[in-house]
């Protein structure tokens, strides 16, 4: 048996090597010199022992999930009763942008959606070690209008619009996949999310612009966390649906499997019970999309440095820090914007609210004269009542205000204005041409002081303008009115998502 196998490996290792060729034909960049040795390389044998853990074999079809908020990508296999379950979880490197899905080409989004990845979408000479094109724009996407192309899962930190990962990684979700179309999947899906959808998330995320396309998404994400079965994606107008068959047919009320339907009700219950708690309508402000924590010091010293970036009440990562921080980034695309995020608080319309200073300017000379006038409050004044009844009693500090960012109405211009002024933003120059892309460049506000004025206009004069509340013991009627004026640049160059379609690009 021994020598029958040895005899039979040429023909294993031809048959991979032919079957490789075969996924690369139809890629732009394709050298037509061969196959790179490191797309034939096979899924690690640690990566073999967790399957066989598992009870699954590298052969069973895969399902992708990404997550951009908590950087994370997960590969879920399906066992012979026809449910996925999940393999292994890598962290993404770089991914680029803002929460919320791509829209056109140059915008340096990471789309989000279902999409579907085919053989003919696997490309082992890609510029950036190996890749898989995500099937970007689909119909979806074509239905809304979006456009941009060869939107990537692809090696090295650099990212304009991809799932950027390291080679290592990208190495081994590559095999996973070549030995599933080995096996006879067809076609596997790939599920990209702004962040896990959790009930907490949504109650959290719930104002934000996007809000109602991601309640369209965990559609999909329900069906699949339910059933652990992937869901037919279907149309209806531009909406998509998710079920079986019906879905796939495009009908616009599938049928809805009951343990989907219960998971559906139970989130909402959860939602609505954190809004009653008073969960706060939060927004997500990247400079430039972000990577994992385990990525964030480059190069480490130790090992253990990477363990220590994660926060202490973290719960444990469902992989290794100390594998991760052996990995090889190469050269991380603007790596000055992968901070952390900032979180800000919205209202109703997605607006951002900020809490005013306790002490807010006085906006009258009069009143800036009575304040001057510290203990020789008028006869009979409130002050006096007060000194005679406790001497020694201080004034209560005022209470923080909440101020609106005004904006034109659903202006997305006036938006950026606005939260450049509250965030004190100054967002770097775009990316060098190693990313073949660039974003407008938001310019700081004015530093000078706003000049006081008597009296406050009856309207905003335009959308950067904030209004902040006055200290109480202040008598005037009138309100500070600050103006913020960011200059916005205009966009740079087109790309398509991190390659910039040449004649030599591999991607």
């Amino acid at each position: 048996m021994a020598v029958r196998r040895l005899a039979l490996r040429p023909y294993v290792i031809a048959g991979l090597a032919a079957l490789t060729i075969s996924l690369g034909a139809c890629q732009d960049g394709s050298t037509g010199g061969g196959v790179p040795l490191r797309a034939l390389a096979p899924v690690p044998q640690k990566t073999l022992a967790l399957m066989a853990q598992k009870g699954m074999s590298p052969s069973d079809p895969i399902l992708i999930r990404a997550y951009k908020k908590e950087a994370e990508m997960e590969v879920w296999k399906r066992g012979t009763n026809g449910q996925y379950a999940l393999l292994k979880t890598f962290p993404i490197c770089r991914w680029s942008g803002q929460l919320g899905p791509k829209t056109k080409q140059g915008d340096r989004q990471a789309p989000e959606g279902f999409y579907t990845v085919t053989p003919g979408q696997m490309n082992p000479n890609s510029s950036y070690y190996l890749s898989f094109d995500t099937g970007y724009p689909n119909a979806y996407d074509r239905a809304n209008g979006r456009s941009g192309n060869y939107i990537m899962v692809h090696g090295t930190c650099s990212s304009a619009g991809c799932f950027a990962m390291t080679d290592e990684s990208m190495g081994e979700i590559y095999a996973l996949a070549r030995d599933s179309f080995a096996g006879g999947q067809r076609a596997f899906q790939f599920q990209s999310y702004p962040f896990r959808m959790t009930a907490a998330n949504v109650a959290k995320f719930r104002n934000d612009p996007n809000a109602p396309f991601w309640k369209n998404l965990k559609e999909g994400s329900d069906y699949f966390e339910a059933l652990r079965e992937e869901p037919k994606v279907g149309l209806c107008g531009t909406r998509y649906v998710f079920g079986g068959a019906d879905a796939a047919a495009g009908a616009c009320t599938p049928r809805v499997d009951p343990l989907v339907a219960e998971k559906r009700d139970r989130d909402n219950r959860e939602v609505a019970d954190l809004i009653a708690k008073g969960t706060p309508a939060t927004r997500l402000v990247y400079e430039d999309g972000t990577q994992n924590p385990v990525f964030r010091s480059q190069p480490p010293s130790t090992a253990t440095a990477f363990a220590n970036l994660i926060p202490k009440d973290e719960p444990e990562q469902p992989y290794d820090p100390k594998e991760y921080a052996r990995h090889h980034l190469g050269e991380v695309s603007r790596p000055e914007t992968v901070a952390a995020a900032r979180e800000i608080e919205v209202d109703a319309k997605g607006r951002p609210v900020m809490l005013a200073a306790a002490e807010a300017p006085i906006p009258t000379k009069a009143a800036a004269q009575g304040k001057a006038a510290v203990g020789v409050p008028k006869k009979g004044s409130p002050a006096t009542l007060m000194a005679k009844v406790d001497p020694v009693a201080e004034p209560a500090p005022a209470k923080p205000a909440r101020v609106m960012v005004a904006d034109a109405e659903d202006d997305p211009a006036a938006f950026k204005k606005a939260l450049s002024h509250v965030l004190g933003t100054n967002p770097a120059p775009a990316t060098p041409a190693t990313d073949a892309a660039t974003i407008p460049a938001a310019v700081a506000a004015d530093p000078a002081p706003a000049k006081l004025t008597p009296k406050a206009p009856a309207k905003l004069a335009h959308a950067g303008q904030v209004h902040a509340a006055t200290a109480p013991a202040a008598k005037a009627k009138a309100a500070t009115v600050a103006t913020a004026d960011a200059k916005v640049g205009k966009p740079g160059a087109k790309t398509t998502g991190s390659i910039t379609k040449a004649p030599a690009a591999k991607d």
